[in-house]
């Protein structure tokens, strides 16, 4: 039958770093077109890795004719140019004027996984001497109990050895008008040298720098959290050369086609199918399977997963750069860069946030002195500590971590997410629609049953067979198989078409045959009393019943049976620890719906539904969901519209699958529902931490602010709470790492 019989398959800086730039010109033959006529290019840029560069590059750049969008991926630290311009010079000076380090990635380039991205180098003896300058400036000014020359030398020299990069880009911040951490914290160091507070101005740019190095380092951890896996794939193969003899050979320089040779206990360095031999493969890294599964001739296997046993030649299906280790690398960069609903918040905060401080610290600084009399050192200090405070850096800074954080930690299990929405909205699901055949059931059915109703017994069984034999429907399959299997040789058939949510229809030997299921039938006018009842009984015990019929009458009735998967039981019974309520969607019959969902323990089934019953059905919960997300789990393409209708969209046995990776919101790259549960139980966690950063973050700003104006924070306190917050957000980001 076809794969609509039964409609139940479907997949959907804080761095430290100089000003110096570099960019490279724009050759257009790798600019790509995009949907609105724009064409894009895209930078990578080494110094750009907070939100603070994406400011100050989006406002230099949005201002440019010509400019149509922006895209930043801070993580792998890419910037895309929409652009409707004839050349690039303006957006590449405009780069060079912000101190950009801008380099043009290639079309070849940017097919490529980027997850190893560089880490970022420090020079660490200007910081050391920097920190040890401070330091002795503290002692000399404490030793002479006040300003000395010596003491405004050394900090002097502690904050240029330290502090010169933060100058150089906080100059550049304000030469644009930008307001962000590196010209306040300039502001807030050349304010307290003026005023005198040499020491405390040196310490507080050393305290910077030191946390800015260190932040810079964490976020190099989460940034490449998942370069492990592009690790596991070898650089070379052992391929088969035209001669007979072996040679290794890079893998990237492997075609499609060729046979390669692997012994035991080597990785797999491509994608492939095994032609020869046997042996057990640990393919964790793929699908997050914890035990190794065994490969024979026809299976496929995955570039970096490990051959354990055996020796096997395999060959090649997919280029290293299309593998689907590549692949889910590429859709793991591609979902660091889009905006969780919290990060888009927080970004929204910290514009208003920013200004409102420095608005404040200026009024602190003026009215008190000039309105009633008051110290101008005592509130110009006061102020210089708001400007401190004023870097929204912790706050900024928390959500892409824990986002990407996440999305590696699942990408490790076997869980591909497709963007930080995804993750975050995981938390709210309600309810969870799935499909039966090759998601709560194996989708390997196998014939239980022939009824012959009407001519020959063995002929009847080619003719089903034959038409069978042209179908991918699992269902079909099983009644093909069955034939084969019993020695059965098969008829050529002409004039095949599919029945859309019913079956299938040919010619052999000049004659009709339909083979479908109970609605074909019926819509056939070929049902009676005798044959439903012979179906009552069949479907009654869970069995899927096709029949076959010409033009006259119905000839035959098969049944199939599916097997349940050893793990729906339990992730079904997971899910609704965790609140969520199940429902089955099927295009079999009602007895077969009820009779799996009860073996199961899912809440509720439907069946005789195609493609648009379901879309139905999705819509309907939608509308009652009241803010809640609503589900829909499917391992192919038939469930298209239900699942690209549904919040999360959940594809079943993804690896090695092209249309599953590019199309579900959350590919399962194995067959395991109790993904889908660990999957809900890491959105809650990854929703918890972001809670928790934002609390901290916001919660250590409110109590500098209090003591600020009670007169007990000083510039080196409120700089060291500050940079400690941010690195206390990221480091908690960093826990789902563990998970």
């Amino acid at each position: 039958m076809t794969a609509d019989m039964n409609q139940n398959s479907n997949m959907s800086d804080c761095n430290n770093n100089g000003c110096s730039c570099s960019a490279t010109p724009v050759n257009f033959a790798d600019t790509k077109p995009t949907q609105s006529g724009s064409e894009m290019v895209q930078y990578r840029i080494d110094n750009m890795d907070c939100p603070t560069e994406e400011a100050l590059i989006r406002n230099k750049l949005a201002t440019l004719d010509g400019v149509t969008g922006l895209d930043f991926n801070l993580m792998q630290r890419i910037l895309t140019v929409k652009h409707q311009l004839d050349h690039l010079a303006p957006v590449e000076a405009a780069l060079q004027g912000i101190g950009m380090q801008a380099q043009r990635i290639t079309a070849t380039e940017a097919a490529k996984p980027s997850a190893a991205v560089p880490a970022s180098e420090t020079n660490w003896w200007p910081l050391a001497l920097s920190g040890l300058t401070a330091t002795s400036a503290e002692l000399v000014y404490w030793i002479q109990g006040g300003n000395h020359w010596a003491v405004m030398a050394l900090a002097l020299a502690a904050i240029v050895m330290g502090g010169l990069p933060t100058y150089k880009k906080g100059w550049i911040a304000l030469r644009n008008r930008n307001l962000n951490m590196n010209a306040l914290m300039s502001i807030a160091v050349t304010g307290a040298m003026v005023i005198g507070h040499w020491p405390e101005a040196a310490m507080v740019m050393f305290l910077f720098a030191l946390a800015e190095v260190i932040e810079a380092k964490s976020l190099d951890r989460a940034r490449n959290a998942i370069r492990g896996l592009m690790d596991l794939a070898p650089d070379t193969a052992t391929v088969r050369q035209e001669n007979g003899g072996w040679r290794d050979i890079p893998a990237r320089s492997v075609p499609l086609g060729a046979m390669v040779r692997l012994r035991p206990g080597q990785r797999i360095a491509l994608d492939g199918v095994v032609t020869s031999g046997c042996s057990s493969v640990n393919q964790a890294p793929i699908t997050g399977e914890s035990l190794p599964v065994d490969k024979a001739e026809g299976d496929p296997v995955f570039a970096g997963s490990i051959n354990e046993t055996g020796s096997f030649e395999y060959r090649v299906t997919a280029e290293a750069r299309h593998s689907t280790l590549a692949r889910i690398i590429h859709a793991v960069e591609s979902a660091q860069g889009s905006r969780a609903p919290t990060q888009r918040f927080v970004d929204q905060f910290a514009k208003v946030y920013t200004p409102s401080v420095f608005a404040i610290a200026v009024l602190v600084a003026a009215v008190p002195p000039l309105l009633l009399g008051a110290s101008w050192g005592d509130w110009v200090y006061k102020a210089l500590v708001l400007l401190v405070i004023a870097c929204p850096c912790a706050l900024v800074i928390s959500t892409p971590v824990t986002i990407v954080s996440g999305l590696a930690a699942a990408a490790r299990k076997g869980i591909l997410i497709k963007g930080g929405v995804y993750l975050e909205e995981g938390r709210r699901l309600v309810t969870l629609a799935l499909d039966k055949t090759g998601t709560i059931t194996n989708g390997k059915p196998v014939q239980t049953d022939f009824v012959v109703l009407t001519g020959d017994a063995g002929e009847t069984r080619i003719l089903a067979a034959s038409l069978a034999a042209r179908s991918d429907h699992p269902v079909s399959l099983a009644i093909a198989r069955a034939a084969t299997e019993a020695g059965l040789k098969l008829r050529d058939i002409t004039e095949f078409a599919a029945i859309l949510g019913r079956g299938v229809r040919a010619s052999i030997d000049g004659h009709t045959y339909q083979l479908g299921n109970h609605r074909l039938i019926e819509e056939l006018g070929l049902c009676s009393t005798e044959i439903e009842a012979k179906l009552n009984v069949l479907e009654r015990q869970g069995k899927t019943v096709v029949l076959l019929a010409n033009q006259t009458g119905v000839l035959a009735i098969f049944a199939v049976a599916d097997t349940v998967r050893e793990t729906s039981r339990h992730a079904v019974a997971e899910l609704q620890a965790l609140g969520i309520k199940t429902l089955m969607l099927t295009g079999d019959n009602v007895h077969t719906a009820e009779t799996i969902a009860h073996e199961v323990g899912i809440d509720e089934a439907k069946g005789n539904l195609l493609p648009e019953d379901k879309l139905k059905i999705i819509e309907e919960l939608m509308a009652g969901a009241n803010g809640s997300k609503v589900g829909m789990v499917g391992d192919g393409i038939n469930d298209a519209p239900a699942l690209a209708r549904s919040d999360i969209a959940f594809a079943m046995g993804a690896a090695g699958t092209d249309t599953a990776i590019e199309t579900a919101d959350v590919a399962l790259m194995d067959d395991n529902l109790e993904k889908i549960p660990a999957f809900v139980r890491l959105s809650r966690a990854t929703a918890a931490i972001l809670t928790q950063n934002i609390a901290l973050a916001l919660g250590i700003k409110a109590v500098f602010l209090i003591l600020t104006f009670t007169g007990q924070a000083t510039m080196w306190m409120a700089v060291f709470a500050d940079m400690g917050a941010s690195l206390l957000v990221v480091f908690n980001g960093l826990r789902l790492l563990r998970r």
